[in-house]
């Protein structure tokens, strides 16, 4: 589909680590994209009763690290369908005391510290510019953050992330910059993910579960290790899924994504012959 106003399923889910499935009746659908393959079929089924779009970040075994995730694929598979609003889970380290492990936050800045990603869509001749100030939709924030407090969970509203490039993470010193830098939260994934989605016209917003204090607050503090990521994800997967879940209900009927680059640009974009 190349129209921006594609019927499909106008919800898309990305599950970062530890969420593989989302959705207990679907079918499969195979996307080719004008930039390869993404990170694995789509998943088109129910969430609810709102009919939603499911993409598994990493792969379904999750395969693929954070540097290889094919985000141009991921984003454009989605739009192609209908999507017009993704809610993407990610989880991240924490660099302040005020957010624990356990506990979730909903961004709504970030500061790209990666390297050597496809990180937009017009790097041919035509030259568009991306208005990214507020780099998350505001509507999707906020349908997250009523979610968040319906269920009772303990969040921080706003944060900034900052995004390395894994897949390694931060030394102590790395770690001591990014808090002179402003950030509150790590990832490996939320940029260039946010720039494509708004390339394309699409609502953008990040579900951030803190499974770890990155290298710790104190010189002795232990530092994060992928097990230990892993192991508080696999708990936190009902909390994960049932948070979305709400969000998605919560997001209004007449939701229109911001138009932050020419609505035309996007079209083209979509318009693009598949290889």
């Amino acid at each position: 589909m190349s129209e921006i106003d594609a019927q499909g399923p106008r919800i898309g889910v990305i599950g970062g680590s530890g969420l593989y499935t989302l959705l207990e009746r679907s079918r499969t659908l195979e996307v080719a994209t004008p930039y390869g393959s993404p990170s694995s079929p789509l998943w088109i089924g129910t969430l609810g009763k709102v009919e939603v779009a499911f993409l598994p970040r990493h792969g379904a075994e999750h395969a693929i690290a954070p540097h290889r995730v094919n985000y141009r694929a991921n984003l454009w598979a989605l739009a192609s369908v209908g999507v017009r609003a993704v809610f993407a889970s990610s989880a991240v380290g924490s660099i302040t005391p005020d957010l624990p492990a356990d506990t979730f936050a909903v961004p709504d800045q970030l500061i790209d510290r990666t390297r050597g990603r496809a990180d937009t869509y017009f790097d041919g001749a035509e030259v568009q510019h991306l208005a990214f100030a507020d780099p998350f939709d505001p509507v999707m924030r906020a349908a997250l953050c009523e979610a968040l407090t319906a269920r009772g969970e303990r969040f921080a509203s706003t944060a900034t992330t900052l995004v390395i490039p894994g897949p390694r993470f931060s030394t102590r010193a790395e770690s001591r910059g990014w808090r002179l830098l402003g950030a509150d939260i790590l990832n490996m994934t939320q940029y260039p993910e946010a720039a494509l989605a708004a390339e394309l016209g699409l609502g953008y917003a990040s579900l951030s579960f803190v499974t770890d204090a990155d290298v710790g607050h104190h010189s002795d503090d232990e530092a994060v290790t992928a097990g230990a990521v892993f192991a508080r994800l696999t708990a936190a997967r009902d909390r994960f899924t049932g948070t979305i879940a709400d969000a998605v209900r919560r997001l209004p009927a007449d939701f229109r994504p911001r138009q932050l680059i020419d609505p035309a640009a996007a079209a083209r974009v979509l318009a693009l012959p598949v290889a």
